[in-house]
């Protein structure tokens, strides 16, 4: 299928809040900054997420509001490294991978103890 933009979004379609595996983007119109935030956590997803705007720092402090395991600021959604951690929240992954991040996502902590065979309890 051809790449498709969907203008004008709004949250009775389907394809406001379904996750689409082809090229397809949806463009949802909102009336500030507010609304884009309230806009982008409205969904059961949040693997990666962007802002993209001129002022940096307002740009920033949008993308601490977004509920999503990533979020990148004037960049592309599509990148990973293996220092990072790397994961969704809601229904977009449990946990994290890579990073410090994997060591404690697959490990079990225990602590074991062993006595030297023959000595006598207690001393």
């Amino acid at each position: 299928m051809s790449a498709t933009i969907l203008d004008h979004v709004k949250p009775n379609m389907k394809s406001y809040d379904q996750e689409t595996f082809g090229p397809i983007t949806v463009v949802v119109r909102v009336k500030g900054p507010q609304e884009a935030i309230d806009v982008a956590n409205d969904s059961a997803y949040g693997l990666s997420s962007g802002v993209f705007g001129r002022d940096v720092n307002r740009a920033l402090a949008v993308a601490m509001d977004l509920e999503y395991g990533s979020v990148h600021v004037n960049g592309s959604t599509v990148q990973n490294e293996a220092q990072a951690p790397y994961g969704g929240t809601k229904d977009s992954g449990y946990g994290r991978f890579d990073g410090r991040a994997v060591i404690d996502e697959f490990t079990e902590l225990k602590w074991l103890t062993i006595e030297p065979n023959g000595q006598q309890y207690p001393f």
